[in-house]
C-alpha cells in the first residue's frame, strides 16, 4: 500500500495556499485537491498497552484524590474521562473512534491478586470503558493458562467478544483445553463512515520467552500467522488492518518489513513512550508507555480510491500521547466499579495479613526519602530493602539463621514513593509499598511469588555471584540480582571471553576450566539484623568452601537454578535441604516457607519488615535511613581483564619474532656487503 504522511505544519501550508491564490495560480489544482480530500474517510485510534493492573492512579497512589489537584498518574477512571472527551469531540464531526490495547493488562499491582480468586477486574473495567479489542501479553500467563481461561470466563467470554474482542492470532491451544474458544484470531469492525477495520493480535518471541507458564498452549511463527490473518481480513473486506502486538519495537519493525498489508501496529511489551510514530515499510508503529501513564491518540485519514493513509496529527497538532493526570477527573461509573474491587482487595489483604492491614491505603510506614529501584544494572536501595526483608522475615519464620537472600530486578517492579501532599506527606501506603513486589504465583495457587528456603555450599554461593554477573552482561537489567548478607567486587570485562561475530553470541568465561571469573572478591556478613557497613562484620567467601549456608529466594528464581548446570556445568548449583541432601526439581515445593497460615509471599515479607521498622514519635514505623542510598554490596571495579593476558603474550611473541627476523635480515645484508 501507499502511505501518505502530511508532516508540514498547517500554518506553513496555509501561507503557501494564500500566496498561490493571491497570484491567481493553480486554481484548478487547488479545487481538484479539495475534491480529493473530500473522499478521505477520517477515524481515530486510541490505544494503551501494558496497563499492568494499574486500576487506580499511582506514583504514589496515596496522593490520589478525585477532587483536588495531585501528582498521581493514570488510573482507569481518569482514562475513561479522557476517552469519553475525545469520543465526544469526534462524534460532533461524525468521526468514529477505536480503542485498543497492546496487551499485559494484567499483573503489576495488588489488584492482580484478585485474579486467582476468579475476579477479572481489569478486563471487565476495560469492557465498561469501551475497548474494542485487546491482545494477550506475557503477563496474562502469570498464573498459568488454566487460570487465564478462568479469568476470561469471569469476564464473560466468549460472549463478551461482542463488547471487547480478545485477539491471539498466533496462539494455539489444544481443542480440549479451557482456552480453546475463549479468544479470536481476527476481528472486524465496521465504522459508521463506511470504513471496515480488520484487527489481529500477536504475542512476540521475547514476550513468550519471559511468560511464566503457557503450557499446553504454544505459538505459531509470528510472520506466518500475521500473513494468514491479513489475507483473511482482506477477504472479509477490511480497508485498514491493525495489528495489536505484544512484542516490542524491534520485533514490530521486523513484522512491518516481513508482512505486507498491515497499516498500523499498536505495540506493547517494551513500555516505550512513542511521542511520534515509527514508520517502517509504510506501517505506522505506535506505543503508549505503560501503567496508563498515557493514552495514545492516532488521527488518520484513508482514501479508498488511492488507498492512501494519512496521519493527521501533524496537521492538527494533536499530541500522539496524552498524559493521564489530574487534568482528567474521575468518571463516575468507572469510579463506582473500581470502588467495589477496592473493597474486595482490602478484604483479601485483611485476611492474608492476619488483620495487620485492613485497607489498601493503610499506612505501612513513613519515610522522608523514596526507596528507589534505580539506577538499572546496579545495587539499589529498594533491592537492599527487599532482600533484607526476605532474609530476616524468613529467619524469623523458620527459626533458622538465613545467611543470604537474593532477588532479581525483574521481580522488583519499581520504586516505593512516599506521599507528597499536605495530608499524605512521607506516608507510604500498603498499596504503594507492595506494588513493586506484586507479581507471580506460588505453589498454593495464590498470588505472589513464594519465598523458598534452600541450602548451598560456599562454593555454590560463589557460583551464584558469577552467574549474577553473567546474567547482567548477557540479559540486562531484568536479570540483575540484588543480594542481602554479602558484598562483592566484580569486573564485567572478565565475564565474557569474546563475542562470536555475525551471530552476536557471547562466550562466557565460565566455559574455561579453573577459577577464572568476573568476581574478584566476595565477603559474607556475619552479624545479626540489617547488613552493616563495618568491615569487622565480614569474612571472606572463598572458592571451594563446602560449608552449607542458608539462602532465601523465591519459587520463580529457584526454578531456573537447574538450567545453570545444564548450560554451564562449571557453575552447577544444586539446592539442598538443611542436612545437605540434594532436592530434585520435582520436590522444590517442599522448599517453600510455610508460615502455618500458608506460603510466605515476598510481598508479605516486605510488608512485615516495613511494619517492624523503628517507630517514630508519632508511633509509626519509620524506614531506616540506611535505605536512603546504596550500601556498597555490589561493586563494579576495574582490574586488568584476564582475557587480555593471552593477547599480550601473543603480542610479545609476535614482537620478538619480528625483531629476530629484522636482525637476521641485517646480518644477511652485512654479509653480502
Amino acid at each position: 500500500m501507499i502511505l501518505k504522511f502530511l508532516k508540514a505544519k498547517s500554518s506553513v501550508l496555509s501561507l503557501m495556499l494564500a500566496v498561490l491564490l493571491a497570484a491567481g495560480m493553480l486554481m484548478p489544482a487547488v479545487l481538484e485537491a479539495s475534491e480529493e480530500a473530500s473522499e478521505e474517510l477520517l477515524f481515530t485510534i486510541l490505544h494503551t498497552n501494558d496497563e499492568h493492573s494499574a486500576v487506580i492512579p499511582h506514583s504514589p497512589a496515596i496522593d490520589y484524590s478525585g477532587r483536588t489537584s495531585n501528582p498521581s498518574i493514570g488510573g482507569f477512571s481518569r482514562l475513561a474521562t479522557a476517552v469519553n472527551q475525545i469520543r465526544e469531540q469526534k462524534r460532533a464531526s461524525g468521526e468514529p473512534v477505536i480503542l485498543a490495547s497492546g496487551g499485559d493488562f494484567m499483573g503489576g499491582t495488588p489488584f492482580s491478586w484478585l485474579i486467582p480468586q476468579g475476579v477479572a477486574a481489569e478486563l471487565v473495567i476495560m469492557q465498561q470503558i469501551g475497548y474494542d479489542a485487546v491482545t494477550i501479553g506475557n503477563h496474562e500467563y502469570d498464573y498459568g493458562a488454566d487460570k487465564l481461561a478462568l479469568y476470561l470466563e469471569a469476564a464473560g467470554y466468549p460472549q463478551s467478544h461482542d463488547r471487547t474482542a480478545v485477539l491471539a492470532t498466533n496462539t494455539v491451544s489444544p481443542p480440549d483445553h479451557p482456552m480453546a474458544g475463549l479468544y479470536r484470531d481476527t476481528h472486524i469492525i465496521k465504522l459508521d463512515n463506511g470504513l471496515t477495520i480488520g484487527l489481529l493480535g500477536l504475542l512476540g518471541i521475547e514476550a513468550e520467552d519471559v511468560a511464566y507458564s503457557v503450557e499446553p498452549l504454544y505459538f505459531e511463527d509470528r510472520h506466518a500467522a500475521a500473513g494468514k490473518a491479513v489475507d483473511k481480513l482482506q477477504g472479509q473486506g477490511a480497508d485498514i488492518i491493525v495489528a495489536l502486538t505484544h512484542s516490542g519495537i524491534k520485533e514490530d519493525r521486523a513484522l512491518a518489513q516481513a508482512v505486507e498489508g498491515i497499516h498500523v501496529i499498536v505495540g506493547g511489551h517494551c513500555h516505550t513512550e512513542l511521542h511520534e510514530p515509527i514508520i517502517e515499510a509504510d506501517t505506522v508503529i505506535v506505543q503508549a508507555g505503560s501503567r496508563l501513564d498515557y493514552l495514545g491518540v492516532l488521527e488518520l485519514a484513508y482514501d479508498r480510491a488511492s488507498k492512501e493513509l494519512r496521519i493527521r496529527n501533524f496537521g492538527s497538532s494533536q499530541p500522539f500521547l496524552v498524559a493521564i493526570d489530574d487534568s482528567f477527573g474521575p468518571d463516575p461509573d468507572i469510579d463506582s466499579a473500581i470502588g467495589c474491587y477496592v473493597l474486595e482487595l482490602s478484604a483479601f489483604i485483611h485476611e492474608k495479613t492476619g488483620g495487620l492491614f485492613t485497607d489498601i491505603m493503610d499506612i505501612a510506614a513513613v519515610s522522608d526519602f523514596p526507596l528507589t529501584a534505580k539506577p538499572p544494572l546496579r545495587e539499589s536501595p529498594m533491592g537492599n530493602f527487599v532482600t533484607d526483608a526476605m532474609r530476616m522475615v524468613t529467619w524469623e519464620k523458620t527459626g533458622e539463621k538465613v545467611d543470604f537472600a537474593l532477588q532479581a530486578n525483574g521481580n522488583i517492579r519499581g520504586s516505593v514513593l512516599p506521599g507528597t501532599m499536605e495530608h499524605t506527606k512521607n506516608n507510604i501506603s500498603f498499596y504503594d509499598l507492595t506494588m513493586p513486589m506484586s507479581l507471580g504465583i506460588g505453589q498454593d495457587g495464590q498470588a505472589g511469588y513464594s519465598i523458598t528456603s534452600i541450602y548451598l555450599t560456599g562454593e555454590e554461593v560463589y557460583r551464584v555471584l558469577e552467574v549474577a554477573v553473567l546474567l547482567k552482561e548477557m540479559l540486562g537489567d531484568t536479570f540483575f540480582l540484588q543480594f542481602s548478607g554479602l558484598r562483592y567486587d566484580y569486573n564485567p570485562a572478565n565475564a565474557i571471553l569474546f563475542t562470536v561475530p555475525f551471530i552476536d553470541q557471547p562466550i562466557p568465561s565460565a566455559l574455561l576450566p579453573g577459577e577464572l571469573g568476573a568476581v574478584l572478591n566476595a565477603e559474607r556478613y556475619t552479624g545479626d539484623g540489617v547488613q552493616a557497613d563495618a568491615d569487622d562484620k565480614y569474612v571472606p567467601l572463598i572458592r571451594g568452601d563446602q560449608e552449607l549456608y542458608h539462602l532465601a529466594t523465591d519459587n520463580y528464581i529457584l526454578s531456573f537454578l537447574p538450567m545453570v548446570g545444564e548450560m554451564l556445568p562449571m557453575l552447577e548449583i544444586i539446592p539442598k535441604d538443611r542436612e545437605g541432601n540434594p532436592v530434585p526439581q520435582e520436590h522444590y515445593d517442599e522448599l517453600i516457607v510455610d508460615t502455618g497460615d500458608g506460603e510466605l509471599k515476598i510481598w508479605q515479607a516486605v510488608a512485615e519488615y516495613a511494619s517492624a521498622q523503628p517507630v517514630n514519635q508519632a508511633g509509626l514505623p519509620q524506614i531506616d535511613d540506611y535505605y536512603s542510598t546504596a550500601r556498597g554490596r555490589i561493586n563494579r571495579v576495574w582490574s586488568f581483564p584476564f582475557i587480555a593476558w593471552p593477547l599480550i603474550f601473543l603480542a610479545v611473541v609476535a614482537a620478538l619474532i619480528a625483531l629476530l627476523v629484522r636482525r637476521r635480515r641485517r646480518r644477511r645484508r652485512s654479509f653480502y656487503k
